[in-house]
């Protein structure tokens, strides 16, 4: 039997983790415009494979603890998290304030998925 906690941090974890991947499929070629687009989109449909094999395992795990809302929310504020410590430290890009309020609107409207009770 797996404990709850586990059961709770795990996706979290896997989601995590698929995010970085994800992030690097889409936007890590942006430091490489010299590259042909096709040799880009093979490479980053690459990637994104792993992203895959992280993220199924976590949304269907996470579907035992979390509803459909709720692992989406979820999905989006990793997402946006992980995306701006890239663009900071990979591309070398700042993030603004506008950037950090729209960040923060969309980290609210996830707050709210996680106010209602899960409904299997």
């Amino acid at each position: 039997m797996t404990s709850p906690i586990l059961l709770r941090l795990m996706p979290i974890a896997l989601l995590l983790a698929s995010n970085v991947f994800m992030t690097f499929a889409w936007y890590g070629h942006l430091k490489f415009r010299h590259a042909p687009l096709l040799l880009v989109i093979v490479v980053s449909w690459g990637i994104a494979f792993f992203e895959y094999c992280l993220a199924v395992p976590a949304n269907r795990m996470g579907s035992s603890v979390y509803s459909a809302a709720q692992l989406k929310g979820m999905q989006e504020v990793i997402t946006l998290s992980v995306f701006a410590v890239f663009s900071v430290l990979y591309l070398g890009q700042k993030i603004t304030v506008n950037h950090l309020i729209g960040f923060a609107l969309i980290a609210g409207g996830a707050w709210f998925l996680f106010r209602a009770p899960v409904s299997a």
